[in-house]
């Protein structure tokens, strides 16, 4: 099992890594949670400012504090909707005839994969994505990665030590006795974290043995809420002993006090590489393609850290926040993004019939 503090530095192996209720959570709404409203779908009056609409899939901090760095230097006005990635794909497909948004910014790639083979992305290969290694951007150019992230077990380490039990060191220990009703994960409808769970168990044990083991997980599951960060806050409240979430999400509620440290399973974790992609019809193309250019910058990458987000970042130049974890110190498994994408829809339908949430 490996374990460590929240002080890992990531290695420089990384660059050769291959390739988020209750337990009847109805079905992800198209209406999101934010702290600015949503985009109107009226066009803007003539004598009002033109700005550049975003759903944003990253911490609302690290969106509010970029999109503040990026106005301050281009004066292009920003609103966003920070949206989970599952909400996100729903939204865009509803407004394919009329696209209220121009830029994807931030959540796993598998929704942009999926978004790509609906026809809901346009191509973009921006200049500075020759700075981001290929195992992290999509071929054709319809997305590219801007961090990478692990899945990880966050817990309570308090609650853990008054217990007298050990923390969860893989994948079956999360089926113990001791953790029913004491685990947090995401529904995997609505949050893209959750998602890159089910994936990975799919692509560790097989369809079959994958989704009997989903089943048996979901009897530990106290609550499925729609965002995949809300695990690893409820475990820090106490709520649950485990959430089950990114681990540089874990990072960051520990900074902020949270008496909260993470495992990773020994049978192999699954990632997410955060990507950003021009909305087909874009409303504003030119805006975003500058917004795009502008994100996979070494600068902006590296604005994460100011805003609490400690992810491993993708541009070859820019320099890895110190609590970023280190993939050569982590088991993880061949993650197949294509394929986790190309399949989102019917895995989370079988998903949602083998744990009955319909």
């Amino acid at each position: 099992m490996w374990k460590r503090t929240l002080a890992l530095t990531l290695a420089a192996s990384l660059l050769v890594l291959a390739g988020c209720g209750s337990k009847q959570t109805p079905a992800p709404s198209t209406t999101p949670s934010t702290s600015n409203p949503p985009a109107s779908s009226e066009a803007p009056k003539s004598n009002e400012p033109k700005k550049l609409v975003i759903y944003a899939g990253m911490m609302e901090d690290h969106v509010k504090g970029a999109v503040a760095e990026f106005e301050a230097q281009t004066g292009i006005k920003v609103e966003w909707v920070r949206m989970s990635s599952g909400e996100t794909l729903t939204r865009i497909r509803a407004e394919k005839e009329n696209p209220q948004a121009s830029v994807w910014y931030g959540g796993p790639a598998d929704a942009y994969v999926a978004a790509k083979e609906e026809g809901l992305l346009a191509q973009y290969v921006s200049p500075n994505a020759a700075k981001i290694p290929d195992q992290f951007k999509d071929p054709e150019g319809y997305w590219t990665g801007i961090y990478v992230g692990l899945l990880g077990f966050g817990y309570n380490t308090k609650m853990m030590e008054e217990k007298g039990l050990t923390p969860p060191e893989s994948w079956e220990d999360l089926l113990k006795p001791e953790f029913k009703g004491q685990i947090a994960l995401a529904n995997p409808g609505s949050s893209g974290t959750s998602y890159t769970l089910l994936a990975t168990i799919i692509q560790l044990m097989g369809e079959e043995k994958g989704l009997e083991y989903m089943t048996k997980l979901h009897e530990q599951v106290a609550q499925y809420p729609k965002s995949g960060t809300a695990p690893g806050q409820m475990a820090g409240r106490g709520e649950v002993l485990i959430g089950i979430s990114f681990a540089h999400d874990i990072v960051k509620y520990a900074k902020e006090g949270m008496p909260l440290d993470v495992t990773f399973p020994k049978e192999g974790t699954g990632y997410e590489i955060g990507g950003i992609a021009l909305i087909n019809g874009a409303p504003d193309e030119e805006a975003a393609k500058i917004f795009i250019d502008w994100a996979l910058t070494k600068e902006a990458q590296e604005l994460g850290q100011k805003y609490g987000s400690y992810q491993s970042l993708t541009n070859v130049e820019a320099t890895n926040p110190p609590e970023a974890f280190s993939l050569d110190e982590v088991t993880i498994i061949d993650y197949d993004l294509q394929w986790a994408g190309a399949n989102r829809t019917q895995l989370v339908e079988k998903w949602s019939k083998a744990v009955n949430m319909q």
